[in-house]
């Protein structure tokens, strides 16, 4: 069986992993826009909290479910699985943070990237 890879831009796979999010009535979802910061890492950071080990996984299965139902990608690089605090999905241009909701505020990510152009998205 051959799998035919559609390529997709970093806008338009951080509104999958928005909706991988949304499924799974991901809290707090917030993306911040980095294409215009020098040096940045990725286009794209989208963060979350969930409320629990189970819904933390659950987002995380969701968002790759997402992408790889219209790209067939698998994220490049993927980390916190095992702790289930703050699990990351490196797609490259996009980074997709899932965190359990007690350990986001210690990381505060959105303040480390002040400069980013913040973007707040209501649950589905």
């Amino acid at each position: 069986m051959i799998i035919n890879k559609v390529n997709i831009n970093s806008d338009e796979l951080s509104e999958l992993v928005v909706k991988g999010m949304q499924e799974k009535k991901a809290l707090d979802i917030v993306v911040l826009n980095l294409k215009h910061i020098k040096n940045a890492v990725a286009d794209y950071f989208v963060i979350c909290s969930g409320n629990s080990d189970t819904q933390v996984d659950a987002i995380t299965d969701s968002i790759e479910a997402e992408i790889y139902k219209l790209s067939s990608q698998d994220p490049w690089h993927k980390e916190g699985q095992e702790n289930k605090e703050w699990i990351l999905l490196d797609y490259v241009d996009v980074v997709a943070h899932v965190f359990k909701k007690d350990r986001r505020a210690f990381y505060a990510l959105e303040d480390l990237w002040g400069d980013a152009q913040i973007t707040y998205r209501e649950q589905a």
